[in-house]
């Protein structure tokens, strides 16, 4: 069996974004993952939340590979077989059992910008009452300098694929509120990552 793929970047952020998590999130629940990656992520948050059950998703077949490797190597019982899914192809093609969390780590970034009015409006569908989406990822925000690290890691992005790129909060917010979801809550992670948090009721 081929060794799944590893991205170093989900090594380093996979505790900060757990310890983020765990300041907010009831003891157990049930969790949905839009774009898994190489699995890092889900299987690291199912070790230490076991009393939440676990969906992980992908486009990406060969990222379904990763996600089973790692998950069968772990041997975790709350983790759910990966399904394949396109956050833009509509309706999302799950079970009608809602999520208390849905949860999308660095995806808005190297995805269409079609991608992000999908994934809110999957999401407000998708969410359990008082559930909320998370993602993660940089931003750039109205009145907060860019550091140069992430306007280079902008210009790389575009340069790759036109259609990517850092997106700016203020327009990933309009989607949201679009799609009947709110900005709830914000936390700033290590190399200028955020963690927001989305849910239907307005924050207060």
């Amino acid at each position: 069996m081929a060794q799944p793929d590893f991205s170093p970047s989900a090594e380093r952020n996979k505790q900060p974004i757990l310890e983020t998590l765990q300041t907010f999130l009831p003891a157990q629940g049930t969790a949905l993952e839009i774009a898994s990656g190489t699995g890092q992520h889900v299987v690291w948050l199912a070790q230490h939340m076991p009393l939440w059950t676990w969906q992980p998703t992908e486009v990406h077949p060969g990222a379904l590979y990763n996600i089973e490797v790692r998950v069968t190597e772990a041997d975790l019982a709350n983790v759910n077989v990966a399904l394949p899914l396109d956050v833009c192809k509509t309706p999302w093609q799950l079970e009608d059992t809602p999520f208390d969390l849905i949860l999308c780590i660095n995806m808005l970034h190297i995805a269409p910008w079609d991608a992000c009015a999908a994934l809110m409006q999957g999401a407000a569908t998708h969410l359990a009452p008082g559930g909320t989406l998370v993602t993660y990822g940089p931003y750039f925000e109205a009145g907060v300098a860019p550091t140069q690290s992430n306007l280079d890691f902008d210009q790389s992005l575009r340069t790759h694929d036109a259609s990517f790129g850092i997106r700016q909060l203020a327009d990933v917010q309009e989607q949201a509120t679009l799609a009947g979801l709110h900005l709830q809550a914000r936390h700033a992670l290590p190399a200028n990552n955020l963690l927001l948090v989305w849910g239907h009721a307005p924050a207060h």
